[in-house]
């Protein structure tokens, strides 16, 4: 698997978990058997709330930072750990039916030994939040969010880098969109795509050709969701100076002002707001503008496409093979004719697993400008994209991964159990998202199953999942959004095909998964001697495999059995 990396929200998302299992001492005391220090769950939740207020920092510092990567994957297993133990402690408050004292001795014995382990649990998770200030982990705060933190890269410009490839059809028909609306009073048209698919890129260009405009401004939102300033940054853009105006009514009347019986173009590149009333409240000083005025906005979301669009979006795909071709050669200098043929060669192979996402062809061709080694060009064909140096490609796919909220983080991370390419169905994955317990609690009168169906839709629409080719009614995730999962999974989550005979012993697996395409794969206990922590895996998940009935994971505690149509599910209890 790619990488140690573990997600910090991923993990606020399974503390939050760990909060609802918290038990009363007088539970756990009766249950077990043992006096428990007084403020033992009290030390557990006071630890807790304590990492999971640095966790946002530490996901974006572990970027850079091994120290702080090793720190969350120590803080994650010790969560793993306490989980355990409150789950089995609910486990036999729910089961048990006899008074303590009936007990056999060798079952109080085993129980006293497993509150042992949990003060040392305890004690563990206190000591990783001791060393935050050591590492330079912060609180998250309005002042100090990934956002701010991300927004040098993040700034955009209205200046074209370079020329625009395999997006002829797009630009026809994004201009005949302009064009046919020339008569409307106002129109908003969406450029939707995924992360690096190039959305920024095609509305430079329309920004560079467009004409016949009073006003042209390029403003860049990001996260930004205060009216008042967004307001603000578009009447500095259109004025190029600085607004000193402080009321959301003055700047809106100052804009009103700038823009009446003017035609306009702006680009609001980058939105990600999808609140409606934010959205016609700042629209409002617009509708001022004279006929044919145009709003070209770019966001990741069908959400905010719904909510803002006046005309159909332009959604934008992944770009064919030969033009993400064309794209490599241009950013590595390749010449066009009299190339080398072998660099060619090994340049297509690269180019053939960025899976037509222009960023990643675009950072890997600059990678390798001015280097003829067809050395160096193997390095990146073999090696993960994830471990090139100052790449664009983790912290661009990693913006949608933040924007989620943590029981979304939960649900996609647990996809990179299932192979690349894989045809996922909606109802199947929904209920192992029930059986893992990675949903967000229902609403009165809302359904498990339907709260499932949501978080599918919702990131269906936020372009983790689009639909599959066929069968039509299956979905496929981009291979560069499911290294992503993987990069964000770490050691905890595995694939028994890809552990292969390695020898080095995985600490960390919680969870396995096992898909043959054909050949044969060895049940799990095969890997006894590589996962250190086999009785404490949680979950095996067998893919379209009905024999692996005969896996005779024998070391594990215990099974629970969901049968689907192509598809063997065990989880660990």
């Amino acid at each position: 698997m790619a990488g140690a990396l573990v997600g910090g929200a991923f993990l606020s998302g399974f503390i939050n978990v760990v909060f609802d299992r918290l038990l009363t001492m007088d539970t756990v005391n009766r249950v077990l058997g043992k006096t428990l220090g007084p403020d033992l769950v009290e030390r557990l939740k006071i630890s807790l709330h304590a990492a999971e207020a640095v966790l946002d920092d530490a996901e974006y510092k572990q970027l850079g930072d091994n120290r702080v990567r090793d720190w969350l994957n120590c803080l994650r297993d010790a969560v793993y750990d306490a989980d355990d133990f409150l789950d089995a402690v609910l486990t036999k408050a729910a089961t048990q039916k006899e008074v303590r004292s009936l007990l056999p001795s060798f079952f109080l014995n085993r129980h006293r030994k497993m509150v042992d382990n949990m003060e040392g649990v305890v004690s563990r998770i206190e000591f990783l939040v001791s060393q935050k200030d050591i590492l330079g982990l912060q609180k998250t705060t309005k002042d100090n969010n990934l956002s701010s933190s991300s927004s040098s890269w993040r700034e955009t410009t209205c200046l074209m880098e370079g020329s625009i490839y395999g997006r002829e059809d797009d630009q026809q028909a994004l201009i005949k969109t302009i064009n046919d609306n020339s008569e409307s009073r106002l129109s908003v048209i969406p450029i939707v795509g995924m992360g690096g698919v190039g959305k920024t890129t095609l509305a430079k260009w329309a920004y560079s050709v467009a004409e016949g405009f009073d006003l042209k401004a390029w403003v860049c939102i990001s996260e930004t969701v205060d009216v008042a300033e967004i307001t603000k940054k578009t009447i500095e853009e259109i004025t190029k100076n600085s607004c000193t105006l402080g009321s959301l009514n003055l700047l809106q009347n100052k804009l009103q002002e700038i823009l009446s019986v003017k035609k306009f173009f702006f680009v609001l590149d980058d939105v990600w707001s999808e609140d409606a009333d934010k959205w016609k409240q700042f629209i409002a000083p617009f509708h001022s503008g004279a006929k044919g005025s145009s709003i070209l906005l770019t966001t990741r979301m069908k959400e905010v496409a719904s909510v803002v669009q006046t005309c159909p979006s332009c959604t934008l795909n992944e770009l064919s093979e030969e033009s993400c071709w064309l794209l490599f050669a241009a950013n590595a200098c390749f010449p066009e004719s009299n190339g080398n043929p072998t660099l060619e060669d090994v340049g297509r192979k690269i180019v053939k697993r960025c899976k037509g996402l222009p960023l990643a062809v675009e950072t890997l061709g600059r990678f390798l400008r001015g280097k003829d080694d067809v050395k160096d060009w193997n390095v990146v064909l073999i090696n993960d994209i994830w471990e090139l140096k100052n790449n664009k490609i983790i912290p661009a796919l990693l913006i949608s991964y933040f924007q989620l909220p943590p029981y979304l983080k939960r649900c996609f991370v647990y996809c990179s159990l299932f192979p690349k390419d894989y045809n996922f169905e909606k109802t199947e994955l929904v209920l192992l998202w029930m059986a893992e317990d990675l949903l967000r609690l229902p609403k009165r009168g809302e359904s498990l199953d339907e709260v499932g169906s949501e978080c599918f839709e919702e990131l269906a629409s936020r372009l983790f999942f689009k639909p599959a080719e066929d069968p039509a009614d299956r979905y496929v995730m981009h291979d560069l959004l499911h290294d992503l999962g993987i990069f964000l999974a770490g050691d905890f989550c595995n694939r028994i095909e890809e552990l292969g005979e390695q020898e080095k012993k995985k600490v960390l697996t919680r969870h396995l998964s096992r898909f043959p395409r054909g050949t044969v794969c060895p049940p799990i206990t095969k890997f006894s001697n590589t996962i250190a922590k086999l009785e404490s895996l949680r979950t095996s998940l067998y893919i379209d495999d009905l024999l692996s009935l005969k896996s005779r994971a024998s070391k594990l505690k215990y099974f629970e059995f969901y049968p689907f149509v192509n598809l063997m599910y065990y989880q660990i209890q």
